[in-house]
């Protein structure tokens, strides 16, 4: 399980800490992983603070919610993390999609900037989550040109992949078959509760083998567990 921090301080005020994060998964038994957050309105001290928490810290990747700091996943402001990413060899949790607060525009998670981003960082690890509403094609189409781009199923019903018209059906498809490494699997609890999550995953039309890398395989992987 992976617990985010989050550092929106500049534009909403809130800031839960890296260190607090760091110090609830070492109490837990190695069950839990931590990514760290920083505020990259803060600039030198954004990356700098990123540093600290994966080398000193032990947590081991980003978390960006881009509408949360009002940025566009392609923001210059955000280039040198990710490049520290990449330097730090972690992973980063990009908010992509909706989201909705009516204080910061949705365009902030627009999959189409993602693509730019991963033009301009090929070996920069994204996870993109959730998976694009209402923008889904365009990130299955971003995913499948970037092989270190995953989609992450989190803060949504997963049922709804096999609902017509529901706009997410695509990810089923493309994901039991040609992005099928690259699907994860989350909840964004307690946003919904983990038993019904996982429900909804074993109640899809996948493969056995195709389920088992959505919920362990691949995130084990992009993990390095």
């Amino acid at each position: 399980m992976v617990v985010k921090a989050r550092d929106v301080e500049t534009s909403f005020g809130l800031k839960i800490k890296n260190e607090d994060v760091s110090e609830f998964c070492k109490q837990q038994n190695g069950r839990f992983i931590g990514f760290a957050g920083v505020d990259p309105h803060k600039g030198i001290a954004a990356i700098r603070e990123l540093e600290h928490a994966v080398r000193v810290l032990g947590l081991r990747g980003l978390n960006i919610q881009c509408f949360e700091n009002k940025v566009a996943i392609n923001d210059p402001k955000l280039y040198p993390l990710y490049a520290k990413c990449i330097e730090l060899g972690v992973p980063v949790n990009i908010h992509v999609g909706i989201n909705f607060s009516t204080a910061s525009s949705m365009e902030y998670g627009r999959p189409a900037l993602l693509d730019q981003v991963t033009m301009h960082f090929p070996d920069l690890k994204v996870i993109a989550s959730p998976p694009g509403w209402p923008w889904i094609t365009e990130l299955i189409g971003v995913a499948w040109r970037h092989p270190n781009v995953h989609i992450g199923l989190v803060a949504m019903r997963a049922k709804y992949l096999a609902v017509a018209n529901s706009g997410y059906e695509p990810l089923l498809q493309y994901g039991n078959t040609v992005l099928q490494d690259r699907m994860i699997f989350g909840t964004a609890w307690p946003m919904q509760p983990i038993k019904q999550a996982i429900a909804d995953v074993e109640g899809l039309p996948l493969k056995d083998a195709t389920k088992r890398k959505w919920m362990h395989e691949n995130a084990a992987r992009l993990l390095g567990l």
